[in-house]
C-alpha cells in the first residue's frame, strides 16, 4: 500500500497526517521530509503497545537524546496528576520549546500528550504516533488535547494542533476485535455527516473492515481523516460547524462518566450506543426518517458490541446521567445542547432542551 499524507492547513498551524504501513520504521525520512527537526525528545507511551513496536521507534531514534514515561491508558489516569508527572521530566531535563514530545498510543496518551505539550512553557514541538483505529480516525486529528476531573470528561484542555500524525497501520494487528469496534464507531459516525454512500460502503464491507483487510480499512481511515480535515479546517475552535463531530457523544460522555469510566464500557462503545440515542431522539422529534432510523440502527446491530453492554444503564441512572449532560462543554445556556440526524449528510446542530423533557426521554430509554 502507499503512503497517504493528508495537509491539515489550520490558524494556528499547519501541519500532514501520514497514513500507510510499516511506518515507525521511517520516522526519520518521515521527519527529514516534514521539515521537522529536535535534539532531545520524550516519548510518553501506552503501557499496553507491543514491545516489539517500542523498540522500532527507540532504535530508529536513536541518534535524538530519548526520555521515556510509560502510562497505563485509562480514563482514571486521564488527570492533572499524569501531567504533571509529564511536566516534572520535562522541567528536569531542561527542555525548550524546540524540543519534542511524542505520544506513542491510544486517544487518552494523545489527549494528555496534547495537553502537556501546550501548556509546558506555552507550547513545545509535540508528535502524535496513533496506535489505535480510534486515535487514528479521530482524536489524534484537530487539535483538541484535555484530562477529565470529577465533573466530566474532557473538561480541562485546550485547542493544540501537532506538528505531525504518524498511523502506522500495522500496528492496529496487535489491538482485539473491542478495541477495533471501539475505533470503528467514529468511522460511523463519519459515515452518518459525510452521506449516504459513505454509509453504504461501510454497511456493504462491515466485516472486511473490522478485521482489518486492504484495502478497506485503509479507505476507511483515510475518508475518515479527510472528513475531519475539511471540518477542523472550517471551525479549527468548534465555535459551530465543528460541533457535528460530537454526534452520539454527548450521551455517550454520560453514559461514560455515570459508570465512573469503567472497563464495562468503552469510549467507542459509549459513542456507538450514543449515536444509537441520538438517532432515537431525532425520530421521536421527527427530524428523521423511520426508514433512515432502521438503517442505522440495523447496521449497529451487525457491529456485534457486547450485548451486556446495554444493560449496564439502568433507569436509576438517569440523574446521574442527565447532571453530566448539564456539565457538558457544548452548553451555553440552561438548557442541553444535543447535535441530532436529521438525514445522511444532514446534522442538527444545537437542538436545545429542558434537562425535565431530556430526563423523560432518558428514563423511556433504559432498561
Amino acid at each position: 500500500m502507499k503512503i497517504t499524507k493528508i495537509k491539515i492547513k489550520t490558524n494556528t498551524k499547519d501541519y500532514s497526517i501520514i497514513i500507510g504501513r510499516n511506518l515507525i520504521n521511517k520516522i526519520n525520512k518521515i521527519l527529514k521530509i516534514n521539515n521537522l527537526s529536535f535534539e532531545k525528545c520524550l516519548i510518553v507511551t501506552d503501557k499496553n503497545i507491543p514491545n516489539n513496536f517500542k523498540k522500532i521507534l527507540y532504535q530508529n531514534l536513536r541518534s535524538k537524546k530519548i526520555f521515556s514515561m510509560d502510562v497505563i491508558a485509562s480514563e482514571k489516569n486521564k488527570n492533572y496528576n499524569t501531567v504533571n508527572k509529564i511536566h516534572d521530566i520535562l522541567f528536569k531535563n531542561r527542555f525548550n520549546r524546540e524540543d519534542c514530545v511524542i505520544s506513542f498510543g491510544g486517544g487518552i496518551i494523545g489527549d494528555i500528550v496534547g495537553f502537556a505539550s501546550s501548556t509546558f512553557k506555552r507550547g513545545l514541538k509535540f508528535i502524535n504516533i496513533p496506535s489505535t483505529l480510534l486515535s487514528q480516525v479521530d482524536s489524534s486529528i484537530g487539535g483538541k488535547t484535555g484530562v477529565n476531573n470529577k465533573f466530566g470528561k474532557n473538561l480541562i484542555g485546550s485547542f493544540y494542533q501537532p506538528d505531525l500524525v504518524i498511523s502506522d497501520i500495522n500496528i492496529l494487528n496487535s489491538l482485539p476485535k473491542r478495541e477495533i469496534i471501539c475505533g470503528y464507531a467514529e468511522i460511523l459516525k463519519s459515515s452518518i455527516i459525510e452521506s449516504y454512500s459513505s454509509f453504504l460502503y461501510l454497511d456493504r464491507n462491515l466485516k472486511k473492515i473490522l478485521e482489518l483487510k486492504s484495502p478497506f480499512i485503509e479507505k476507511s481511515i483515510i475518508k475518515s481523516c479527510n472528513l475531519k480535515k475539511m471540518v477542523v479546517q472550517k471551525d479549527e475552535g468548534e465555535k459551530n460547524f465543528r460541533k457535528v463531530l460530537n454526534l452520539g457523544h454527548t450521551f455517550a460522555h454520560a453514559y461514560e462518566s455515570t459508570l465512573g469510566f469503567s472497563k464495562k464500557l468503552n469510549h467507542g462503545e459509549a459513542v456507538i450506543l450514543g449515536i444509537k440515542s441520538a438517532a432515537e431522539f431525532s425520530l421521536k422529534k421527527s427530524f428523521i426518517s423511520k426508514q433512515t432510523f432502521n438503517t442505522i440502527v440495523n447496521h449497529i446491530d451487525k457491529i456485534g458490541m457486547n450485548p451486556k453492554i446495554k444493560s449496564f444503564l439502568k433507569k436509576k441512572h438517569a440523574s446521574r446521567i442527565l447532571n453530566y449532560m448539564k456539565n457538558d462543554k457544548k452548553n451555553n445556556s440552561n438548557n442541553i445542547n444535543l447535535i441530532l440526524i436529521k438525514d445522511f449528510g444532514k446534522i442538527k446542530l444545537d437542538f436545545q432542551i429542558n434537562s425535565s423533557n431530556l430526563k423523560k426521554y432518558i428514563i423511556n430509554s433504559l432498561n
